[in-house]
């Protein structure tokens, strides 16, 4: 879609592309528990400890070993 200046997108579409991209990021950020909950702990201790990073290693200690 062109519009009479030339532009491939007029300013409505870039900013419905914008919005739609920040619901898209904001979704997959609520997908995660929050570090330290009860539900994250039970995923950690779900999860081979050979796949947890050290910060996740470290973080499982704190909030779920020595609450």
């Amino acid at each position: 879609m062109l519009s009479k200046n030339g532009t491939s997108l007029n300013a409505s579409a870039k900013f419905i592309s914008i919005a739609l991209a920040g619901v898209f990021v904001a979704g997959l950020s609520g997908c995660a528990p929050e570090v330290g909950s009860e539900k994250w702990c039970k995923q950690m201790s779900e999860k081979d400890s050979g796949d947890w990073s050290a910060n996740e290693a470290a973080d499982y200690a704190k909030h779920c070993v020595f609450k």
